[in-house]
């Protein structure tokens, strides 16, 4: 199983966003993690995950997108981008409350 061993970063698998259900989500963080096969390189799907992504974008969430290869094979450049985007929205976070 996928964990983010960050403190505060609850993310739930496969959670409804409108009528989409991204792969990983953190609604406290508004961070999506999608993991995509070979399939989400044909045109069609291309177009289907771009806008998709604009929209939910407009709700305010960042999308981050690895391929099942970078998972498999670069796990660690992966969560290195992860955690820093994860530092990066808690920072944020942090200072719209102050």
């Amino acid at each position: 199983m996928w964990r983010i061993p960050v403190e505060g970063t609850h993310f739930r698998r496969q959670a409804s966003l409108g009528v989409y259900f991204p792969d990983f989500v953190s609604h406290r963080l508004k961070l999506i993690i999608e993991v995509d096969g070979a399939h989400h390189g044909l045109d069609d799907q291309r177009r289907h995950d771009h806008t998709r992504t604009l929209w939910l974008e407009s709700q305010g969430y960042c999308v981050l997108r690895f391929w099942n290869h970078e998972v498999k094979q670069e796990l660690e450049a992966v969560l290195d981008t992860i955690f820093a985007v994860v530092d990066e929205r808690r920072r944020d976070l942090s200072s719209d409350v102050s």
